[in-house]
């Protein structure tokens, strides 16, 4: 567990203004280290950021290190998970990242992801576009493989304009011609887990429609239900209108809601701290957790 007891005790919410719970580095399927990430986060004007990598936790021990002194890093992994036959990310905080069926859950799928990937790449070639392992993996580099980057190998190819245009029906969409289906979480045993890592689970950009199908108000219901703490409102993917219904929602049900950039560097478009949380839901997401504490930078590597 990491310890911080300073940072627990302080009133956070008090003084830090810019706070972006949802970043991606080279972990995973962003184009920015890990060290990368934390300084442009703090040249960004960030005071809190958040790394939360693809069923991973590889990037955490990196990021710490280069940690700038004023910026603050909360360690946390965006989990896949499945219910009903609709995918969906689980955004989880501050969990005890050694926890064994935790551990064990996120093995499970980051195993699947090469045999997916590779399985990906041959619906591709069977579709007559000329990809190849070696470009994918070339792309991925040290990460996690996935599929931003046999999205990237598309973009590379000018089979799509962008990584986005990859990510529909024709070609890698949830149920997409060259989709294959990885191991998943239900979301339900996701918070189980998370939680008795000591950790704190928001949904993930919930309506992002332009994503694919997106699990009905009634089933985030279901996920309030069973221990869910909040659900990601403010992001790129979700219009003016979708952020209102779900606010409504939140209320409702009780959830926190949190905002966020999404990053992954120059594989999309959206800035670090271009969508924010609240500094008051920020502190009880500190509050609610007991696995890992936030982590002060110190300064951080050259």
């Amino acid at each position: 567990m990491l310890e911080c007891p300073s940072v627990r005790a302080e009133p956070l919410e008090s003084r830090v203004v810019r706070i972006d719970l949802h970043t991606h580095s080279t972990a995973s399927d962003g184009t920015d280290s890990p060290a990368e990430l934390v300084r442009k986060a703090a040249a960004a004007g960030l005071d809190v950021v958040a790394l939360t990598d693809h069923d991973t936790t590889r990037g955490h021990a990196e990021a710490i290190g280069a940690l700038p002194e004023g910026l603050t890093l909360v360690t946390g992994a965006e989990l896949s998970c499945r219910l009903d036959g609709i995918g969906l990310h689980m955004l989880a905080y501050l969990f005890d990242p050694a926890e064994p069926a935790l551990f064990a859950e996120r093995e499970l799928v980051r195993d699947d992801r090469v045999p997916r990937a590779r399985a990906m790449v041959e619906k591709l070639q069977d579709l007559g576009v000329p990809v190849t392992w070696d470009q994918v993996a070339r792309i991925a580099g040290d990460g996690s493989v996935g599929r931003p980057h046999v999205a990237e190998a598309l973009v590379e190819l000018g089979v799509v304009p962008d990584v986005s245009g990859a990510f529909t029906p024709q070609w890698l969409a949830d149920g997409g011609r060259a989709h294959v289906q990885k191991h998943e979480l239900d979301p339900v045993e996701a918070i189980r887990l998370v939680k008795a890592a000591g950790g704190v689970t928001v949904l993930a950009h919930p309506l992002a429609v332009k994503r694919g199908e997106c699990v009905p108000e009634a089933a985030i219901a279901r996920l309030a239900e069973a221990g869910l703490d909040g659900i990601e409102v403010d992001h790129m993917d979700h219009d003016e209108s979708t952020r209102a219904r779900l606010r409504g929602l939140a209320k409702e049900l009780g959830l926190l809601t949190t905002g966020s950039s999404d990053y992954h560097g120059s594989r999309k478009t959206c800035g670090l701290g271009e969508y924010t949380t609240d500094p008051e839901i920020y502190g009880e997401i500190i509050r609610r957790a007991t696995g890992a504490f936030p982590v002060p930078g110190t300064g951080g590597a050259a």
